[in-house]
């Protein structure tokens, strides 16, 4: 029997209502917020990602999957979407565009990593870029998105971390300074960290060896921002205090991609266990300019798919998900079938999700069936109810019902 890949997982039927709904919650919050969608290719010219995430990163290293295809090109499965929406945004002139700076996408993302619950080879994200703006506010606005995207999903006790690495200047005495504080300490970290150290210290504080967190738990970072970075960071900090949207800096927030400049955020939850964070962006002001563009200032954040159905598993609002569907067409007796049917139809015609039973069962397992499909109405078809022109509409979240006219049950639903 052939299996699926490991690190590849099959998405099935009664698990898909839940990554629809998170996707159709996404694209409400984004559109809301003036963002379109844009769908690149997964194939990219490797060196997209070489010169954009970092040849001395993780991703690049170990993780890229890299071939040759029939004309000898040195081709990537796309690990990330930032760099290959910079290369769109370039190459299409969407600077040009009124529609094209505040972009958001959904899609697979491919790294070759150990496996692991939330974690997968092939792995999904949701998520945006705002390009062209070095306003604070627009950092505070797409971390406000990522917020609100997280509420309305419903999941609960999440963690906004926030920190900058100021302008490139900046970011290479944090450098620095890190390299200073970890020297002492570079004997104790793990054999993976010891060669980060030279290549690229700031991956040292995504490790997750309890030997290296143990270390960078104890880091101390002095202040190592110019004063234009240092004002920009407090105009981000005064736009999310007045939005009401609370935050923790931490310092340890330092984003191991290359191209992160400016402020840098995550979002943990807690029911993820020791990798917690569940959603990660920043800014990147120089990436456009150095894959070909213009000096354009951008910032972005993407979420874990996977990671946001885990966190969805420990609230309410993942049970019942269903399969989107808004009412049942229940009946009372076999030959109402004809009547249910044609109501059927006119509900889905009106734009209303809507399901009928065809098993002929009792109205009470009709009733179980609309619990499991998570339906928010049952319309029962009955014959007393028929010859008065009306049905009866039970809402299923109090169980009231009531009769309504068959001539008033689409706008009383709707």
């Amino acid at each position: 029997m052939i299996k699926a890949l490991r690190g590849t997982k099959d998405i099935l039927p009664d698990e898909i209502s839940l990554w629809q709904r998170i996707e159709a919650i996404g694209r409400d919050i984004f559109y809301i917020y003036g963002y379109n969608e844009i769908k690149t290719p997964i194939i990219e010219e490797a060196s997209l990602f070489t010169r954009s995430i970092g040849g001395a990163t993780d991703i690049v290293q170990k993780e890229m999957y890299v071939f040759c295809d029939r004309g000898g090109r040195n081709i990537a499965l796309r690990p990330e979407a930032t760099a290959s929406i910079v290369r769109s945004y370039i190459e299409n002139s969407l600077s040009q565009s009124g529609r094209g700076s505040k972009l958001f996408y959904i899609g697979p993302m491919f790294r070759a990593e150990r496996p692991q619950q939330g974690r997968q080879r092939q792995f999904y994200q949701i998520g945006l870029e705002a390009i062209g703006s070095d306003n604070p506010f627009i950092d505070a606005e797409v971390i406000a998105v990522s917020v609100r995207f997280l509420e309305r999903l419903g999941i609960e006790k999440f963690h906004v971390k926030l920190n900058s690495l100021g302008c490139q200047k900046d970011k290479i005495r944090v450098i620095e300074k890190h390299k200073e504080n970890l020297r002492p300490h570079i004997e104790k970290l793990c054999e993976t960290c010891k060669a980060r150290f030279d290549k690229n210290v700031l991956r040292i504080f995504d490790c997750k060896e309890v030997s290296c967190r143990a270390i960078v738990e104890n880091v101390r970072l002095e202040k190592a921002l110019c004063y234009e970075c240092t004002s920009h960071f407090e105009r981000v900090k005064a736009g999310l205090d007045a939005i009401g949207i609370k935050y923790t800096i931490d310092h340890k927030i330092v984003r191991g991609i290359d191209y992160y400049t400016g402020t840098v955020f995550e979002i943990t939850q807690g029911s993820l266990g020791a990798k917690d964070a569940i959603c990660a962006g920043g800014r990147y002001n120089n990436l456009v300019k150095e894959l070909g563009g213009k000096d354009t200032p951008a910032i972005g954040f993407a979420f874990g798919m996977e990671r946001l159905v885990l966190a969805l598993g420990d609230t309410k609002e993942a049970e019942g998900a269903g399969l989107g569907v808004d009412v049942v067409v229940a009946v009372t007796g076999e030959q109402l079938y004809g009547e249910a049917f044609k109501l059927t139809e006119s509900l889905r015609k009106a734009g209303i999700a809507s399901e009928i039973d065809y098993d002929a069962k009792s109205l009470k397992a009709q009733m179980r069936k609309a619990e499991k499909l998570g339906a928010k109405f049952v319309i029962i078809v009955g014959e007393e109810e028929l010859k008065k022109g009306k049905v009866i509409l039970r809402d299923m979240k109090n169980s009231n019902q009531e009769e309504v006219s068959l001539s008033e049950i689409i706008t009383k639903l709707k």
